[in-house]
């Protein structure tokens, strides 16, 4: 991670007690789990397990705790690994793909960023533009589409996927396409644009 993003999980994250997803496993085989998945569980358990971070911009939020359950197969889409309970009553849940993308899933599965690394820079990045910004506009929608990226250029420590965060002159431009795409409902699309933003105020470390 960057060192904006692991100073952002120091000061801002708290961690509570792990699960121990191993004691689970032979229940799990049993029932039909596969075995390299209850340890892809446990792997993800003993990184990211019981770690609390801020609200998240967008998804009402995001996961309250980053946490691994039993792991669920969707058809067309192999297993995938619960990643935390969601704060508020949502549509769909946080989950971690067969690949190790985090993403969103419903009847389909959405990916947001390429691991659950990127996701915690999002998070990072958000409140570090947040605090430096001199304003802060969110587009929702089809003016979504409009907004001209001309002269920016990707974020890449965020490895978005369906998301994305974007860097300019004197501004970053967060876009977030996750439910508008899983939800087929492209009135949910949204960007938020920080702008007026200094050299320190773009990258942040």
């Amino acid at each position: 991670m960057s060192r904006r993003a692991q100073g952002f999980v120091e000061v801002e994250g708290i961690r509570v007690r792990r699960q121990d997803i191993l004691r689970h496993r032979d229940a799990w085989v049993r029932h039909g789990i596969p075995a390299a998945e209850v340890d892809r569980a446990a792997t993800f358990e003993e990184r990211w397990g019981g770690l609390a971070l801020p609200p998240a911009p967008f998804y009402e939020g995001g996961p309250r705790i980053l946490a691994a359950d039993c792991p669920e197969q969707m058809p067309a889409e192999d297993w995938l690994l619960p990643a935390g309970d969601c704060r508020v009553s949502m549509a769909y849940g946080f989950m971690v793909g067969p690949d190790g993308a985090f993403g969103i899933a419903a009847d389909g599965w959405t990916p947001l960023h390429v691991d659950t690394d990127g996701w915690v820079e999002s998070l990072a990045l958000a409140a570090h533009a947040r605090r430096w910004a001199k304003t802060i506009t969110k587009v929702t929608g089809e003016a979504v589409e409009a907004l001209d990226l001309g002269g920016f250029e990707p974020v890449p420590e965020v490895q978005g996927v369906t998301d994305a965060w974007w860097r300019g002159a004197d501004a970053l431009i967060a876009v977030y396409r996750g439910e508008a795409v899983l939800l087929d409902a492209p009135q949910c699309l949204e960007a938020h644009v920080y702008s007026g933003l200094d050299e320190w105020g773009l990258h942040g470390g």
